[in-house]
């Protein structure tokens, strides 16, 4: 697995705009700002060196009865061939880095899960060959749009386990990175569009856009557990099926943690980066229907 540091990243001619600066979505300073913020904001932990903290009995037998240990490996393992699929058709050097990067970090996690199951004895079935895409944008996409799902629910998830303890701190505090970098790639994603979009003939943007909806709509139709070839419907949802597992949490408020934990992560960044915002408003949606009450979850 290659192995990345910082000074891999450093370019004068990459240089970011000034803070504050007003940028133009589209423009060659908004692809230095979302490529390097992607780039700079990289935390080079190695998942080899890992230090697993021992559990309790207790909190062991919840972690490893948890149903989403084989799919959260595969799902990384696709996602790395896709986006790195991806980078080979990209020309620009600054964004290609940044993609490649953003695949790094894919391979990364699985790496880190990997780890994670051979620490405390979680048995896996035997993984899948990663296939390289045959179009490789439209991979890179659906695995974008797919990251903006479940790292909406994965942040509200992976607070409410933390706040009720279904996590310990230890363990908690290891898996931190990997939640941070899940915020960071959708935040590069959603830039990557915006700007993509914009820097075509006009001719092709309706096509662009008439694939964007196709996107969603396959993902809606995989979640859907409709798709035989592409997964289950166990696999397209196991961010928010293992969310049953982890805390006693009904929907409105796991809404609720979602959408603040959403917030909170995405706000350390530039603010004239566009943040994700078609699942948030969908679940802000969904919210309204929802007649109970919210309360808070209490460690």
């Amino acid at each position: 697995m290659k192995r990345w540091n910082p000074s891999d990243f450093q370019g004068a001619e990459d240089d970011l705009p000034p803070p504050g600066l007003p940028i133009k979505l589209g423009g060659a300073a908004h692809k230095v700002l979302f490529s390097r913020t992607l780039l700079d904001t990289f935390d080079p932990y190695r998942p080899a060196v890992i230090d697993w903290p021992k559990l309790e009995p207790d909190a062991l037998a919840r972690i490893t009865s948890l149903p989403i240990w084989d799919i959260a490996v595969q799902t990384e393992g696709k996602a790395r061939a896709r986006v790195l699929a991806y980078a080979e058709e990209v020309s620009d050097p600054l964004l290609k880095r940044a993609v490649e990067l953003n695949g790094f970090e894919e391979g990364r996690h699985k790496h880190v899960l990997s780890n994670l199951v051979q620490a405390y004895g979680i048995r896996l079935k035997p993984e899948p060959a990663y296939k390289t895409p045959r179009n490789a944008e439209w991979a890179f996409m659906v695995t974008g749009f797919s990251e903006c799902i479940d790292s909406f629910f994965a942040f509200g998830l992976f607070e409410a386990a933390k706040r009720t303890g279904y996590f310990p701190p230890e363990l908690v505090e290891t898996f931190e990175p990997v939640i941070r970098e899940e915020g960071r790639h959708i935040l590069f994603f959603v830039n990557w569009v915006a700007w993509r979009r914009r820097n075509m003939p006009l001719w092709r943007r309706p096509l662009f856009e008439l694939k964007v909806i196709a996107v969603w709509l396959f993902l809606v139709y995989e979640r859907l557990g409709l798709a035989k070839d592409v997964g289950t419907a166990e696999e397209a949802n196991f961010t928010v099926n293992g969310g049953a597992d982890l805390a006693d949490i009904n929907i409105g408020e796991l809404i609720d943690l979602c959408l603040a934990e959403n917030d909170r992560r995405l706000a350390p960044y530039d603010p004239r980066l566009i943040r994700p915002t078609f699942v948030p408003r969908m679940a802000r949606i969904v919210r309204r229907f929802l007649r109970q009450r919210p309360k808070t979850i209490t460690a």
